[in-house]
This record gives structure tokens, sequence and C-alpha cells, in this order.
């Protein structure tokens, strides 16, 4: 090709990629697959890859590689559906960006600009996974892995640490950095309530040991807080246990923030287990109270969401994970999904088909005796 021709096929496909129509695909009732992947490395814009300049770049060679897109969180934005995605470059660094569609499901385009997240602290090494909260003070939140090198042990190079990061903006441009989450323990995986409790910020947390492993942390965490400005976590409770041979013995954390529905607070969460192939990441759903978000009220066992076909296969093999949902004031409920830590789906349900979900489906009995006994009941209710 010619340089010429070269620039216009880069930008014809790219504008095809974009424009590509999405559809659902028929499931198990409780949600639906769409076929395409809504964001990926080469949704990313062309003037952060190309330097269109002639004498500069005369083989018009992509300058910066980006290598993945995943972990978005989600926000409604006026009519737009918005995404701030999780971009990994080539160089293995992630930073923000927006996204956003004008219908959900499909024609995601970037921003101009990646998002320009103040420092605080030691500057980070790495962040990523932002969970997105528009709180009722005001302000929307977004906090976020901030990984740092393990200065304890300055000769291992893959030893890191991870603290929560705490943002805030109006706009989605502009964002305000405020002191990291202070706790005992590190922290991923941190989301912000939307509501007050009690007066309090509310946090649903992930104790660790360590960078990666859970280790003694028993699972999902809540604790309250005086301020976002200065957030402390002085007392933590699990509220959302690991079990031993279930789909998050490994480790679980919550996914975005809760939606509000009549019959308690929707949850959606990652569970992790251990398998031959590695870790395997599946999501899963549980139900909180309305009085007292903190009190689990309904618990469907098993996973939601598992890696099917080409899922399966990525960056990180084996892996769903979401930090994004938007629900929509007719009840539609859009579930921003990462496959394998290398793209971006989408899954569509409704408030009221989760909740059914959520209340009807059984409880994990963890053992297998109970498991048939369940299977039976619903073999002899549909003999009748």
């Amino acid at each position: 090709m010619t340089y010429e021709e070269r620039l216009a096929w880069l930008k014809e496909s790219h504008r095809q990629l974009i424009e590509k129509k999405n559809a659902p695909i028929e499931g198990n009732g409780v949600y639906e697959r769409w076929e395409n992947p809504i964001v990926t490395a080469e949704h990313t814009p062309l003037e952060w890859r190309y330097d269109f300049n002639r004498e500069r770049n005369p083989y018009l060679m992509e300058r910066i590689g980006m290598h993945a897109t995943l972990n978005s969180g989600a926000i409604k934005w006026g009519d737009k559906y918005v995404l701030v995605v999780r971009v990994e470059g080539a160089d293995r660094k992630s930073f923000f960006a927006v996204a956003e569609s004008p219908n959900g499901v499909d024609n995601f385009r970037f921003w101009p600009r990646p998002i320009t997240l103040p420092e605080w602290g030691e500057p980070a090494t790495n962040v990523y996974d932002m969970r997105l909260t528009r709180h009722e003070d005001g302000w929307i939140y977004g906090i976020f892995c901030v990984e740092r090198k393990d200065h304890s042990v300055e000769g291992d190079l893959s030893a890191a640490t991870a603290a929560a990061g705490i943002a805030r903006t109006k706009d989605l441009v502009n964002w305000e950095r405020l002191p990291d989450l202070q706790s005992k323990s590190q922290q991923r995986n941190v989301v912000l309530h939307p509501e007050f409790v009690n007066g309090k910020y509310a946090l649903y947390t992930r104790p660790q040991d360590g960078f990666i492993d859970a280790g003694s942390g028993g699972g999902i965490g809540w604790a309250l807080v005086d301020s976002m400005e200065h957030a402390v976590v002085t007392e933590e409770k699990i509220i959302n246990r690991r079990f031993y041979h279930t789909i998050k013995e490994v480790k679980n954390g919550e996914g975005p923030h809760p939606i509000k529905t009549p019959q308690g607070w929707l949850h959606l969460a990652h569970g992790v287990r251990g398998c031959a192939s590695g870790l395997r990441y599946v999501l899963y759903m549980y139900m909180t109270s309305l009085e007292d978000p903190s009190r689990v009220i309904a618990q469907p066992g098993g996973f939601f969401m598992v890696p099917e076909g080409w899922e399966y296969v990525g960056d990180v093999m084996n892996v769903l994970f979401s930090n994004g949902w938007i629900k929509d004031d007719d009840g539609r409920v859009f579930i921003y999904y990462a496959s394998s830590d290398t793209r971006m789906h989408v899954a569509t349900s409704s408030v009221d088909r989760l909740v059914d979900y959520c209340l009807h489906t059984p409880e994990d009995g963890l053992r297998t005796g109970l498991s048939v006994e369940t299977l039976n009941k619903l073999i002899d209710l549909n003999q009748k």
C-alpha cells in the first residue's frame, strides 16, 4: 500500500469496527449476552496509536500500542451509556479512558483524551478497575486499585502492594484525587454504596493479606467511614463469605455498586477458585436488605455468568470480571463485563428478572448430597 492507501484503510477499518451493529443471543432467561465485544483495543482512537505526520512516520507504523480494554466502570450520562474503561498499553501500564454509546450495546466511541488522574502519595506504578458511584452527596466517585512496588522486598520484581485509590468528579473530565483508603490490610475491589448509611459513607471492601492472595481475608467486607476526603476503615465485618469447594473458595470481591430495588439491593460480584488450568473467575449475585444493606437476604447458588466459547481465550484465560452496570428508568439492566482481561462485552437483563433469579434460585448446600436433594425437589415439582 502507498501511504495514502494505508491511511484510508486504517480510517475505514476503524469506522466499520465502531459502527458494527450488535445483536442479542437468547440464553437462559436470566439475561441475554450480545454477539460482539463492545470495546476492544482496536476501538481506541487512531490518534492515540499513530503519528499521522508523514515525515515523522513515513511507513505509518503504530507508535503506541494498545493491548486490551477491560474491567470498566459504568454510568448513565444524560442519554448516553458511558464506560470508564481500563485501557492497557503494550507497555503493560493501564490508564482510564471514557467511551460512550447512544444505546449501550454498540457504537462505543472514546472521548478524545484519556483521563488525566492526579497522583497521591507515592506515584502509582499502575491503576485499574475503577468502580463508579453517583453518590447522594452530589459527587461521582471512582474507587480503583493502586499498584505500587513492595519496597520491603526490593529484589523481588514481582512484589507489589495494593491500595484503594479514591477520586471524585462532576463531569468525568476533571478529577479530584483524594487520599487512598486507609485500612489495616491491603485493599482492592472496594466499592462505595450510593447512599449514606446512618449518616456515614458505606464501603464494600475486600481485605487481603497480600497483593494477590486474600489469605485470611474472609470475603466481601462492609465498613462505615466518616468522610471520603480522609477515608479510614476502623471496623470491618465480612458480609459475603468464602467457602470451601465453591466458586469463591480462593477469593471474591464486589463488582459495581449495588442496584436498589423494592425487594432489596442487587449485588453483582466475582468469585475465584483454583483449577487445573489456574484461577477461574466467574460472576455471581446476591441481595441485601433495604433496611440494613450489610445483611444478606438471598444467595443464589453457583455462578451467574462464566466464560463461554472464545470468551475463555485471552491475555489471562478463563476469566469473567465486571465492575460496571447501568439500570435504566424502565428497569432494563446493562451488565458490562470483560473476558480474559482482554475485551469488553455486554449482557442485558431487567431488575425484575434479576430479583426473581436471586430470590428463587436455590442456595448452595455446600455438599453433593444437598445438591442432589435440591435437584430432586425440582424434578418432583415438574412431575406434578
